[in-house]
């Protein structure tokens, strides 16, 4: 009996040092409460889909900018104010992300790169560059399979899908990450989620974090984590790794020397080196930057390489 009080005790004190270093985290009605650093212009798409964007800068070349898994804008926050003095940059919230409509959707790779093109339509905009990190990444190639006489330049950071998997592992993938287990994610969880993405977490990122705790109370949370999910089977169904080698636009390809993620460390144990090399050597037009270091967020933990490599890239 002693052992269950001390059991019960424990729990209680480990549960409320656990819940104190978030007691503080601010209130989210929905997502449209985010704090962005600049404001959205929204568009409005086929099939009642409302797609927010923020629009910077001018120059000769527009970079359009595509996020990751679960992530929104602002991970372009420590890039476009430096772009955007010399190039159009335009970033988008996907459907199902940030402050664009929360309406349930396919996730497929094929579909993401859909509503890049009907934007660019609307927009007007005929040529361009196209930067993607991580599965955006992996959605900038199907765009650029699918319309590579729309594009300049690839831009990729830390890009998935140059990594293969198993039916196997496809279909575990697809057990785990259900819209349930992204809403059940505990504080302590999205804070060892989001520091595995850097080598050493810069305190200017911290938001992210909080953004990611505040979105639990949002109303419109149960449509984010619906996408979230859909994603992850949309990258793990429409594989590119075997099509890298039908790309032919200059591709300027990113990766974190540190990058926990890539490749998945469970699954396909390996280095970040072998998966870069491999995406590399089978796109025939690019160039690699390895970056020391650094880990998976390299956008927002080595910026100022990003941006030089990007100009000298664009130029």
């Amino acid at each position: 009996m002693k052992m269950i009080k001390y059991s019960i005790l424990l729990f209680a004190i480990i549960s409320m040092t656990a819940c104190a270093p978030y007691k503080n985290i601010p209130k989210l009605k929905s997502f449209q409460d985010l704090n962005y650093r600049v404001p959205v212009k929204t568009i409005q798409l086929d099939n009642e889909i409302e797609v927010a964007y923020t629009d910077e800068g001018s120059g000769t070349e527009t970079i359009i900018f595509i996020h990751g898994l679960g992530s929104y804008i602002p991970a372009y926050d420590k890039l476009i104010p430096e772009l955007s003095k010399k190039y159009r940059c335009i970033a988008i919230d996907l459907p199902g992300y940030g402050k664009s409509s929360k309406a349930p959707h396919s996730g497929m790779m094929s579909f993401y790169a859909d509503i890049i093109h009907e934007i660019t339509g609307k927009l007007g905009i005929d040529k361009f560059s196209l930067a993607g990190h991580s599965m955006g990444g992996q959605i900038s190639v199907v765009y650029g399979l699918s319309w590579p006489e729309q594009l300049n330049n690839l831009i990729l950071f830390a890009p998935a899908g140059f990594e293969r998997f198993t039916p196997g592992q496809k279909e575990w993938f697809e057990d785990i990450m259900t819209p349930i287990l992204v809403h059940n994610t505990t504080y302590e969880g999205i804070e060892t989620n989001l520091a595995f993405n850097f080598y050493n977490m810069p305190k200017d990122a911290e938001f992210m974090m909080t953004d990611r705790m505040a979105m639990r109370e949002a109303s419109d949370f149960g449509g984010y984590c619906y996408a979230v999910s859909k994603s992850v089977a949309g990258m793990i169904n429409e594989p590119i790794i075997d099509k890298l080698d039908q790309l032919e636009i200059p591709t300027l390809i990113f990766f974190g020397e540190n990058d926990n993620l890539i490749p998945n460390r469970y699954l396909n144990p390996g280095t970040t080196s072998k998966i870069a090399k491999y995406g590399h050597e089978h796109i025939s037009d690019s160039k690699l930057i390895m970056i020391p270091k650094c880990g998976h967020f390299l956008m927002f933990e080595k910026p100022e390489i990003v941006i030089e490599e990007m100009k000298l890239f664009i130029n």
